[in-house]
């Protein structure tokens, strides 16, 4: 359930806008400039698609802007996107409470279409269908000013597109006056993998791809997997997963204490049987042996039950989940089921861990059963 509930966590906050890993130049995320553009993107999207390991990858470009409507003005993050790889990328769709999703191409009015934020339209007084003023800089220095109408409101009032103005990818690049076509900018490329924990080796392999490609020679880009994109939710998450094995360490210590007792009696039970075998010539190391493979023996007879009886109740639980009684909102998605993890993780790590543990505290009294004395042993009533 603690890995379940962390992967889910993960999978609700990559797949809300971040992505699993994401290729920028070199310094843009310390330093994000409208001139740090990645100039090569529709090679860089193509090389993405024969890759076995990307599921989807969205190309996006930044703004700031000015938005005004209504006698009122507000800034806003402008985001152009391509609305079916970002669809495919993110939840962005799913996010959609009024009007329709972003589409490529003007209106019958001659006007691009914009999705805005809740925020951005409650404090602009927007509604479907009014026109959005938009004022920016223009990657050439001019000034970049457009009108388009408001054609869908995304997210919530505690969403990450509150403020946000999402235009398709060639209205925006318009908008800044950037390339199209083949001469296409943008600013990221948001990747969404098969699995998360996929993203530090393929960020990796893909940065040592870059660095030995000739199409890309002369790009410094970098490629980021989500914990370095993230890396305040990542080291968050990490602090409270140790919190988590702290207290799972204090129940195995628990636990541990039971199990020495069980075997520290079951050995002084047999004192007269090991006394016997001492007396008859058995080394200490061989009854130290059968003490230790007796523990073993047990503990992964007792694995082998206890997983046969779990895993039904450990599938079900990856299934179904455990419905909140509270939902959390996490960034304008609903997170109310606590779902576990069936994985070979969570089955030999825990095994490992009982094994290991069992064989620890076998050690005292295989020893004391190893140093016996036989005249003693075979004395004790």
């Amino acid at each position: 359930m603690s890995e379940g509930s962390y992967s889910n966590i993960i999978n609700i906050f990559t797949q809300d806008h971040t992505g699993h890993v994401q290729i920028h130049q070199q310094d843009y995320l310390e330093r994000p400039s409208l001139y740090k553009t990645i100039n090569t993107a529709n090679a860089l999207l193509e090389l993405l698609s024969e890759n076995q390991q990307v599921v989807a990858a969205a190309p996006r470009v930044y703004g700031p802007s000015l938005a005004y409507g209504k006698n009122k003005t507000f800034p806003a993050q402008v985001i152009g996107i391509d609305p079916i790889k970002e669809a495919q990328t993110t939840r962005l769709k799913s996010k959609v409470n009024q009007g329709e999703y972003l589409t490529i191409g003007m209106t019958e009015a001659g006007y691009f279409p914009a999705m805005i934020g809740y925020s951005l339209a409650k404090n602009l007084s927007l509604s479907l269908g009014d026109e959005l003023v938009l004022i920016s800089q223009g990657i050439d220095g001019s000034i970049a000013n457009d009108i388009f109408i408001v054609s869908a409101i995304v997210g919530d009032e505690s969403s990450y597109e509150k403020m946000n103005v999402y235009l398709s990818l060639p209205a925006m690049q318009e908008f800044l006056t950037m390339g199209q076509g083949d001469n296409s900018q943008v600013h990221q490329v948001a990747i969404r993998l098969q699995h998360q924990s996929l993203a530090r080796t393929f960020a990796d392999a893909m940065q040592k791809q870059f660095a030995d490609s000739e199409l890309f020679t002369g790009n410094e880009f970098r490629v980021s997997p989500w914990q370095v994109v993230e890396s305040a939710f990542y080291n968050s998450m990490q602090a409270d997963k140790k919190g988590s094995y702290v207290s799972m360490g204090i129940i195995i210590f628990i636990v541990s204490i039971g199990v020495l007792n069980t075997i520290l009696m079951g050995t002084l039970e047999r004192t007269r049987e090991f006394g016997v075998l001492k007396a008859i010539g058995t080394r200490p190391a061989a009854v130290f042996m059968l003490i230790m493979l007796e523990s073993l023996a047990l503990a992964m007879v007792s694995c082998i039950l206890g997983l046969l009886l779990s895993l039904p109740v450990c599938f079900w639980l990856a299934s179904q989940g455990i419905a909140m009684p509270e939902p959390i909102d996490m960034g304008g998605i609903v997170f109310d089921t606590m779902l576990g993890e069936v994985s070979w993780y969570i089955i030999w790590v825990p095994s490992l861990v009982v094994i290991i543990s069992t064989l620890l505290v076998s050690f005292i009294p295989a020893i004391r059963a190893a140093q016996i004395s036989p005249l003693k042993a075979l004395q004790a009533v």
